[in-house]
C-alpha cells in the first residue's frame, strides 16, 4: 500500500450499509481493483472498474469501482494494481447513526444567549452571549429584547429567513422519520418525553417569536451587530450594539411557514405552545395581506452583515399558505395557495433561503386536506421530473452527485443535500424507490467520495475539515473544530481573498480550501447542517 497517496481513491469515509451500493472512484484510467481487509492486509473481493470517463465537474478522468456485492461486516480499505490506496472504511449496518446525531447537536453548538456548559458542550463550552436588547433600526430609542435562537453560520448574525429554512427541514425530518430522532443527544432540556429535535428546534421558534412586531404581526428581517467581529472572536466577546433590521415581507412569509409547521407537530407534546406557534402564524399571514407589496429587503447602508436579501416575497407567501391550509384547513388559506400556485414568479420545487416553492410544494401534496386535483396532480408531476432530471445528471456524474459544473457556487454542499432530500420526497410521493440509490452517492460525497478525498463534516472520517469558517472553532482554543458542521463546499465563485489567491483555475469540484480565511468555501451554517439531517434521517434505523 501507498502511504503517501493514502485518499487519492475516494470512497465513504464513514462506510457503507451492508444492503447499500458500494462504489469507490479511482482517478485515471481505472482497470482491476480489490477490497482489502484494514486488519490482516487479506484480498476479500476484486473486480473491474467500469470504463473511465472525463468527468467536467473535477476536471479528472475518473473510473467507478463498484463493490456492492461485497456484504461482509469489518474494515476495510480499496487497493487498485499500482498500489494506492483509499482511506479505510467500515462495512456495517450501523453507519450514519453518530453522524446524524452530531448534524444534529452542531445546532446547540449555534445556540446564542446562553451557556453552554461542559456537560454538553465538552471542550466546545464558552460563555452566554448576545443578551443585550437590540436597536431597531432608524428608531434609536426603541429596543427590543430578541436574544437566543442560533447563531447563522461563522458569524454571529441571526436571521429569520434561512432560520426558517433549517426548521422547515428538520421538522420534516422528525415528520417522515421519526424513529431516527428516539435517542437522546441528550441536551439541557432533554426530559424523554419531546424528542430532542423538536426541544432545538423549540429555542431556535421561541427566538422567533421574539422577532415578531406586537402592533402589526410583523417580523424583522435581521438581529445583527453593524459589522461582523474578528474571525477568532469567541461569542461572548461580540459585545457591539446589536440592532434589529426593518420588518420584510420575506422573514414575514417565511415566519408564517415555519410557525404553521410547528403548531401542526408540537400538537401532541405541548398544545400551548402549538396554540402560540398558530397565533404567531396567523397575525404574521394577516401583515402580509395588508402589505400585498411589500419592497424586497436590502441591508440599511450602515450595516454590513449578511444581507439575505430578496427582491419578492411570493414563494414565501405560497409556503405560508400551503402550511397554514394544511394546519388548520381553513379554505381561506387553500384559496390563497391556488392563487400563488399558477404564479410564474418562483420555482415551485426550490428548497433554498432565496426560493422557499419547494417547502410549500411538500406541505399541500403531503396533506391530508381536501386537494385541488388538477393543482396537485401538476405539482407532483413537477416534482417528479425534477427528480427524474437530477438522477440524469447523477448517472453522467463521475462521482454520482446531481451537480452541473455551474452549480458549484456557495454552499454547494446545501444543494448536494438539498437534491437529495428532493430525490427522497419524491420518492416516497410516487413510490419509485431507485431514486434512494442517487441519494446514496450524494451522502457517500459529502463523507470523502469527491475529488478532494476529503469529509465536508467535522469531526467524521479519515480527512475530514479541520478548519471551517466558524468563529468559535477559531477562538476557543481547542486543536478540533465543533464536530457535525457540514462545510460549504468548492465554489467556483472565488468570492474571498484567498479563493481569488489560490483556487483561480481549479475545476468547479475542486475549488476549495480548508481554511478559515476562504469563508466562500468552507463557512458553515444552520441551513446546510439541515437538509444533511433530514437526508441522514432516512438511512437511521
Amino acid at each position: 500500500m501507498n502511504i503517501s497517496q493514502q485518499g487519492s481513491i475516494a470512497v465513504n469515509q464513514l462506510g457503507y450499509r451492508t444492503l447499500d451500493s458500494k462504489i469507490a472512484v479511482l482517478p485515471g484510467q481505472g482497470g482491476r481493483f480489490q477490497v482489502v481487509n484494514q486488519e490482516n492486509g487479506e484480498v476479500v473481493w476484486q473486480s473491474e472498474t467500469k470504463p473511465a470517463a472525463p468527468d467536467a465537474a473535477s476536471g479528472q478522468t475518473v473510473s467507478r469501482g463498484d463493490f456492492t456485492a461485497w456484504e461482509q461486516p469489518g474494515t476495510y480499505r480499496i487497493e487498485p494494481e499500482d498500489g494506492f490506496a483509499s482511506y479505510p472504511f467500515v462495512i456495517s449496518d450501523n453507519i450514519y447513526a453518530d453522524a446524524h446525531r452530531a448534524l444534529l447537536k452542531a445546532f446547540y453548538f449555534f445556540r446564542c444567549g446562553m451557556d453552554l456548559e461542559e456537560s454538553y458542550a465538552g471542550p466546545w463550552m464558552h460563555a452566554a452571549c448576545h443578551r443585550t436588547p437590540a436597536v431597531v433600526h432608524g428608531e434609536q430609542s426603541r429596543q427590543v429584547n430578541a436574544w437566543g435562537g442560533w447563531h447563522d453560520a461563522g458569524d454571529y448574525g441571526k436571521y429569520i429567513v434561512p432560520g426558517a429554512k433549517a426548521i422547515a427541514d428538520l421538522l420534516l425530518a422528525f415528520e417522515l422519520y421519526p424513529e431516527a430522532f428516539e435517542q437522546p443527544l441528550p441536551l439541557p432540556e432533554t426530559d424523554n418525553k419531546m424528542p430532542d429535535v423538536l426541544h432545538e428546534c423549540r429555542y431556535e421558534l421561541e427566538w422567533m417569536m421574539r422577532m415578531q412586531e406586537k402592533e402589526s404581526g410583523g417580523v424583522f428581517h435581521k438581529l445583527t451587530t453593524l459589522k461582523f467581529p474578528g474571525g477568532d472572536v469567541m461569542p461572548e466577546d461580540d459585545t457591539a450594539e446589536l440592532y434589529l433590521s426593518p420588518i420584510s415581507g420575506t422573514a414575514t412569509g417565511c415566519f408564517a411557514g415555519a410557525m404553521a409547521m410547528a403548531s401542526r407537530i408540537y400538537a401532541t407534546y405541548d398544545k400551548a405552545f402549538a396554540a402560540n406557534c398558530l397565533q404567531a402564524a396567523q397575525r404574521a399571514w394577516a401583515w402580509l395581506e395588508e402589505h400585498p407589496n411589500p419592497p424586497g429587503f436590502r441591508n440599511p447602508a450602515e450595516i454590513a452583515t449578511g444581507e439575505y436579501g430578496d427582491e419578492q416575497d411570493a414563494d414565501e407567501r405560497y409556503w405560508a399558505a400551503a402550511e397554514l391550509y394544511r394546519t388548520t384547513g381553513e379554505e381561506r388559506y387553500h384559496e390563497a395557495f391556488l392563487s400563488l400556485a399558477g404564479s410564474n414568479a418562483f420555482d415551485k420545487y426550490e428548497l433554498g433561503w432565496a426560493d422557499m416553492g419547494g417547502y410549500g410544494t411538500f406541505a399541500y401534496l403531503m396533506s391530508d386536506r381536501e386537494e385541488d386535483a388538477i393543482v396537485a396532480e401538476d405539482l407532483k408531476g413537477g416534482l417528479l421530473q425534477r427528480a427524474d432530471e437530477l438522477a440524469a445528471v447523477s448517472d453522467t456524474d463521475g462521482f454520482g452527485i446531481s451537480l452541473k459544473p455551474e452549480q458549484y457556487i456557495w454552499g454547494s454542499n446545501m444543494l448536494v443535500m438539498n437534491h437529495a432530500m428532493l430525490m427522497l420526497i419524491a420518492g416516497r410521493l410516487s413510490g419509485y424507490e431507485d431514486y434512494e440509490r442517487r441519494v446514496h452517492e450524494h451522502v457517500h460525497y459529502i463523507f470523502g467520495a469527491n475529488v478532494m478525498g476529503m469529509s465536508y463534516v467535522s469531526g467524521y472520517g479519515s480527512k475530514s475539515i479541520q478548519h471551517p469558517h466558524h468563529r468559535p472553532s477559531e477562538g476557543d482554543g481547542v486543536d478540533e473544530p465543533v464536530p457535525g458542521l457540514l462545510s460549504g463546499g468548492p465554489n467556483q465563485g472565488l468570492q474571498d481573498d484567498y479563493a481569488r489567491e489560490h483556487l483561480a483555475g481549479r475545476a468547479p469540484a475542486a475549488s476549495f480550501a480548508d481554511i478559515m480565511d476562504s469563508y466562500a468555501t468552507n463557512e458553515v451554517t444552520i441551513y446546510w447542517n439541515s437538509p444533511a439531517v433530514l437526508v441522514l434521517s432516512h438511512f437511521i434505523g
